[in-house]
C-alpha cells in the first residue's frame, strides 16, 4: 500500500477527473494539447498533488491524481479548468471562438487501492482506441 503520511495523518486518496471542452469541440490536439499537459502538471506541482495517469484526447481529458486530504476537490478542478482556460485561449486565439474552453460540469470518482491499477491502465489505453 502507498499510504502517505502528513503530520498526524495518514491518507490514500486518489480521485479520477474528466472534463470536456464546451460542446465537446475537438480542440485538444497538436500544440494546444502539449500546453494543456504543461499547465496541468504545473499546477499539480503547486498544489502538490501528485498525477498518476493522464491522457488528453481531442474532445475530452481524464486525470488520476492523489491529493492530501485537506484539499477540497472542487477547488483542484477549478484550478485546473481555470488556468488552463485562462492561459490556453491567450496564447491559441482560435479558442475565443468557443464561448468558454470547458463546460461547467465535471466527473469525479475516487479510488481505493483495489482499483488503482485498473483506472491507471484503462486511461492508459485510451489514446489506442
Amino acid at each position: 500500500m502507498n499510504y502517505k503520511h502528513f503530520r498526524n495523518q495518514v491518507y490514500f486518496i486518489n480521485y479520477h477527473l474528466i472534463w470536456c471542452p464546451k460542446r465537446q469541440k475537438p480542440v485538444l490536439v497538436g500544440m494546444v494539447k502539449i500546453r494543456l499537459i504543461q499547465i496541468i502538471k504545473q499546477v499539480a506541482r503547486e498544489k502538490d498533488v501528485g498525477i498518476l495517469a493522464l491522457e488528453i484526447m481531442p474532445d475530452h481529458l481524464h486525470l488520476f491524481i492523489s491529493a492530501y486530504p485537506t484539499i477540497a476537490v472542487h477547488k483542484l478542478v477549478k484550478a485546473f479548468k481555470g488556468r488552463s482556460s485562462n492561459l490556453l485561449r491567450k496564447e491559441f486565439p482560435h479558442l475565443l471562438k468557443i464561448p468558454s474552453l470547458w463546460t461547467h460540469s465535471y466527473f469525479i470518482s475516487t479510488a481505493g487501492n483495489v482499483s488503482n491499477k485498473t483506472i491507471q491502465k484503462y486511461i492508459e489505453q485510451q489514446s489506442k482506441i
